[in-house]
């Protein structure tokens, strides 16, 4: 059985579905290609493939900048330009919801699966194109729930299979050469909600004046591509636009506090129940399940009120706990069995099925 996965997006989505990809090429008289216009891209899964069980298919590039782990050349152009080598397959698997523009393709017949990427609670995250595929991978209930909800899956094409990026998390780091307490600022890339766009002087100078703290700051690589670099002379500050470590979990592994505003990297930070503060500076009205993840930690409305909310944070803590619990359960699906095999379990039994049943 041949399955490709498409990997025309940019890295930070590649950890949602390698660990499967990796799974079902180890499962007998299967063959798992993956399709990319990177060269880096298939570097960076084959550093994840030591036994070469991948079979890398390096797609035309459309006119673009360098090659990039984070610039990407358009999906749509890369879809056209590629399409009779992405249509060949039988079974798709991608994380973007760009594949979906295939089926306007008269002809077109290879059977779409989205791993929906990430578990957070924006809004954006909900899209008409997921009604396009086959059968859509979550990581937990909640996603069931809202795409079930929201018409743009029945319940037999949509699945629960856990959060196999946990598989490839990196441990915990020492990014400083001291003990103080660690805060990680990870503002979001929407521009209508994340609290940088308007908002990043005031809170860098903010960060700037936390000399009992060090900070890293390393936004979603959506917004390092979008805004002018973070800069700061500050020696407790680490910046980072966007590397390895931005997208591997180093951070949230490695952080005492996590600073946000809508990214649905909370939940990667919440593996380990700690410390949550969130910035509502547009002073919106958080009632609603798009800010669901507010509830698991102090809101605040201003960013001079951080020093006065980090100092609090300890103490509050273990009223946030029982809450942080059931919000990830609700989020990511933490079965004993590792979400890689779940998933894995769940596009073979896929794909093996007649088509109209």
């Amino acid at each position: 059985m041949d399955i490709a996965f498409l990997a025309i997006a940019e890295a930070q989505q590649l950890y949602h579905w390698l660990p499967a990809a990796l799974e079902l090429a180890r499962r007998p008289d299967v063959r798992v290609s993956i399709l990319s216009p990177s060269d880096q891209i298939l570097a960076l899964v084959a550093s994840y493939d030591p036994e070469k069980r991948l079979i890398p298919v390096r797609l035309r590039r459309p006119p673009s900048r360098a090659d990039s782990l984070f610039r990407q050349p358009s999906r749509l152009a890369t879809l056209l330009l590629n399409y009779p080598t992405i249509a060949h397959f039988p079974v798709l698997v991608t994380t973007e919801i760009s594949t979906a523009w295939a089926r306007r393709v008269p002809g077109f017949s290879s059977r779409l699966i989205l791993i929906k990427h990430g578990a957070g609670d924006r809004e954006g995250g909900y899209k008409k194109r997921h009604a396009d595929f086959d059968l859509t991978l979550v990581a937990g209930e909640k996603d069931r729930r809202r795409l079930i909800g929201r018409g743009l899956c029945t319940p037999d094409a949509v699945a629960v299979g856990g959060y196999p990026k946990f598989e490839l998390k990196a441990p915990r780091q020492r990014f400083f050469d001291n003990d103080r307490p660690v805060l990680l600022y990870n503002p979001h890339f929407d521009p209508k909600l994340s609290s940088w766009v308007t908002h990043g002087p005031a809170v860098l100078a903010t960060l700037e004046a936390l000399p009992d703290w060090n900070v890293i700051i390393a936004p979603h690589t959506k917004l390092a591509r979008a805004v002018p670099p973070i800069v700061s002379a500050a020696p407790h500050i680490r910046i980072d636009m966007g590397s390895r470590h931005s997208i591997d979990m180093s951070y949230t592994m490695s952080a005492d506090v996590y600073l946000g505003d809508v990214s649905s990297q909370v939940y990667e930070f919440l593996i380990q129940p700690r410390p949550c503060i969130f910035l509502n500076l547009d002073r919106r009205d958080a009632s609603s399940e798009a800010f669901a993840h507010w509830k698991l930690g102090q809101v605040i409305e201003s960013a001079d009120a951080l020093p006065a909310a980090l100092a609090r944070a300890a103490d509050l803590q273990p009223g946030f706990v029982a809450a942080q619990e059931a919000a990830m359960r609700d989020s990511i699906d933490l079965s004993p069995i590792p979400a890689s095999q779940r998933q894995a379990d769940i596009i073979l039994n896929f794909a093996k099925r007649p088509k109209d049943s």
